[in-house]
C-alpha cells in the first residue's frame, strides 16, 4: 500500500503542479489584460475602478474582429464656415442661391396646404429651453424635421433670448410608408405627400424664413455635404430614423459637425421600444466607444463634447515593450 501510495502521490503531484502553473499564468494573463484595458481607457481620459466593468467595455463590440468601415465615419470636415457666410453659402450649394420661401406657395400647391399645421413628439420639452440658455447657439442642425414642430419652437427660444440663431433642418420630408393614416390633413399628388411644402408653410405662418434653413434629402447625404462646406454646429438635434442602424449612422455623423469643445448632441426617443431600443443601443455603443456621460432628460438623451480646460492631461504612451515590462513589475510587487 505504502509503495503504491506513493507512486500514487507520483502521479497527481505533477498534475497539481501543473493545474498550479496553468492558474498562475490564467491570473497573471488576466491581470494584464485589466492592466492593458485600463491604460487604453485612461489614454481615452476615462477613469473605470471595477476591473471586471473595465473588461465589459472591451468586449462589446470587440473592435479588432470587426471590419473598420463598421464602426469608423468621416470624421474630418473642411475648416469651419464663417457664420455670416453660411446662410448665403447654403442658399448657393442647395437652392441655387434663392430662398426656397420666395414666392411660395406656387398656384398649384396653395389649395391643398393649411395656413399651419405644426405637429410633433416631445418638441416642447424643457431640454430645449435649457439647452438653448446653456449653449446660447449661434447655429443649430436638426436630423429629423417632419413639419417644424422642433424646430419652430427652438426659433421661438432663440428669438425670446435675443439670439440670432440660424436653424438647418435636415430631412427628406418623404415620411415613412402609411404616415397618412395619421395625418390625414397632408395631401397627397402623384403618390407625393406634400410635407415639404406644409413646412414651408408653417414656417412662413410663424414668420421664421429668417432663422430656419430646410436641406431637403436623407441625413446621409446632407450630413456629408455640410462637412464638405464646413458647418459647425453648437447645437445639434438627432431625432430621424428610430431603428439602431439609422441612429448609429446619424449620431456617428452629426458628431463631426459639433463644434469642438463646445458643441452639445441631444436628442429623443432614448427610451422607445422599437428595433428593440434602436435609438437607446446606438447612444450608449457611441458614448462607451467615446468615454461620454449620457444625461438622459425625460425621454431625450444629452451628449457634450469635451471642453479643452475639462479634459487631463494628455497621456505619453511608452514602447510596447516598455509598457509589458512595467505590467509585468506590478504583477511581481502585487503577488510578492
Amino acid at each position: 500500500m505504502g509503495i503504491h501510495g506513493n507512486g500514487g502521490r507520483r502521479h497527481w503531484q505533477p498534475l497539481l503542479l501543473s493545474g498550479l502553473a496553468f492558474f498562475a499564468g490564467l491570473m497573471t494573463s488576466l491581470f494584464l489584460k485589466i492592466e492593458t484595458c485600463k491604460e487604453v481607457l485612461r489614454e481615452r481620459s476615462v477613469e473605470v475602478e471595477d476591473p471586471i466593468l473595465c473588461l465589459k467595455s472591451q468586449i462589446e463590440p470587440d473592435l479588432k474582429s470587426l471590419p473598420s468601415d463598421f464602426f469608423t465615419f468621416h470624421n474630418k470636415c473642411r475648416e469651419a464656415t464663417p457664420l455670416a457666410k453660411v446662410r448665403s453659402m447654403l442658399l448657393d450649394e442647395i437652392f441655387d442661391g434663392v430662398s426656397p420661401f420666395e414666392g411660395f406657395p406656387s398656384p398649384h400647391v396653395a389649395p391643398f396646404l393649411r395656413k399651419e399645421s405644426i405637429k410633433g413628439w416631445g418638441s416642447r420639452a424643457k431640454v430645449f429651453d435649457e439647452l438653448l440658455k446653456e449653449v446660447r447657439p449661434q447655429l443649430i442642425v436638426e436630423l429629423g424635421t417632419f413639419l417644424g414642430a422642433s424646430a419652430i419652437h427652438m426659433a421661438n427660444l432663440s428669438q425670446s433670448m435675443g439670439l440670432q440663431t440660424l436653424i438647418l433642418c435636415i430631412d427628406d420630408f418623404r415620411g415613412w410608408p402609411g404616415f397618412r393614416y395619421t395625418f390625414k390633413d397632408i395631401h397627397q399628388e402623384h403618390g407625393q405627400a406634400m410635407l415639404y411644402y406644409q413646412f414651408l408653410q408653417n414656417v412662413i405662418t410663424t414668420n421664421f424664413t429668417h432663422a430656419i434653413i430646410p436641406v431637403p434629402f436623407s441625413t446621409t447625404s446632407a450630413m456629408a455635404k455640410l462637412c464638405d462646406v464646413g458647418i459647425q454646429a453648437d447645437l445639434i438635434e438627432v431625432d430621424a430614423g428610430h431603428d439602431f442602424h439609422s441612429a448609429w449612422a446619424d449620431i456617428n455623423r452629426a458628431w463631426a459637425l459639433l463644434r469642438p469643445g463646445v458643441g452639445i448632441m441631444f436628442g429623443h426617443d432614448y427610451y422607445l421600444r422599437a428595433d428593440n431600443r434602436g435609438v437607446g443601443r446606438a447612444v450608449n455603443l457611441f458614448a462607451r466607444l467615446k468615454g461620454l456621460h449620457i444625461q438622459p432628460h425625460g425621454s431625450h438623451w444629452i451628449l457634450r463634447r469635451p471642453r479643452p480646460s475639462a479634459r487631463r492631461s494628455p497621456v505619453i504612451s511608452d514602447p510596447e515593450h516598455v509598457r509589458s515590462e512595467k505590467r509585468k513589475k506590478r504583477w511581481q510587487e502585487t503577488s510578492s
